[in-house]
């Protein structure tokens, strides 16, 4: 059995990576053709740095995501504090969490006819505002999960000592929850970068409000280059360079265990 579920094992994994193996491979492709190879070079990633549409959605991209993922892991971490201290609550649970399910279409739509109701001019702000939305369950789930072993007696000793609230947070609360925060910053910053639906909805008119995967999306349609290619190797590295990173700091913790 143990073999079993380790050929199981092996098999899902290389169902899952072997095309973005494939995909990083051709970016290294000299061919113009994206499936022939011809021989290794990186000609395609030094296309991709001059040119001034990706630079430009990738710095939105960037812009977007430290924003959002900052407002999303300070509300997400207050969130998961109250949430804690407070009676146990299955339906509040559902509506924490139901962010983290209800499909990003839906999710899309329903913060576009929102702004649309507000009147509310769309661009990078607004993009920012619906990945906050998106980002604060998966940042509170995260949270949670180091909270689930807090010794909240610690903080009860701090206020008899005469402590406030604040000093008792900066003191104790926060450095002890610290890995977990970071952690959460950098899922929500990940997932920020990747998001595609959520953005393509929320964003406005033009380039100025045009992120990287909106931007990759526009490029795709007529066809795979290595210069994609190459875009989607280094935002792969990226993402999963960041989510390892957020699972070392958080100890390997399963969001919501």
């Amino acid at each position: 059995m143990p073999r079993l579920l380790k050929a199981h094992l092996g098999v899902t994994f290389a169902f899952l990576y072997i095309p973005i193996a494939v995909l990083i491979v051709l970016s290294f492709n000299r061919a113009g053709m994206p499936t022939a190879w011809s021989g290794f070079s990186v000609e395609w990633y030094g296309k991709l740095a001059s040119n001034p549409k990706i630079l430009a959605s990738a710095w939105n991209s960037v812009i977007v995501a430290t924003i959002s993922a900052t407002i999303a892991t300070v509300l997400g971490t207050l969130l998961a504090l109250g949430v804690e201290r407070a009676r146990p609550s299955p339906a509040r649970d559902a509506l924490l969490f139901a962010p983290m399910i209800v499909p990003d279409i839906v999710l899309a739509i329903a913060l576009l006819s929102f702004f649309t109701l507000l009147k509310f001019t769309l661009g990078l702000h607004s993009i920012i505002l619906a990945h906050v939305v998106f980002n604060i369950a998966f940042v509170c789930a995260v949270v949670r999960a180091r909270l689930k072993g807090f010794d909240w007696s610690l903080t009860e000793v701090s206020r008899d000592l005469g402590a406030g609230h604040f000093v008792t947070f900066r003191k104790i609360t926060l450095p002890l929850i610290l890995p977990s925060v970071i952690a959460a910053a950098l899922l929500a910053f990940t997932l920020s970068i990747d998001e595609f639906i959520i953005a393509y909805f929320t964003a406005g008119a033009g380039q100025a409000s045009t992120t990287l995967p909106m931007q990759i999306y526009s490029m795709i349609r007529f066809g795979v280059t290595p210069e994609i290619n190459a875009m989607a190797s280094i935002v792969m590295a990226i993402s999963f360079a960041l989510v390892l990173l957020a699972q070392r700091l958080n100890h390997g913790r399963i969001p919501g265990a």
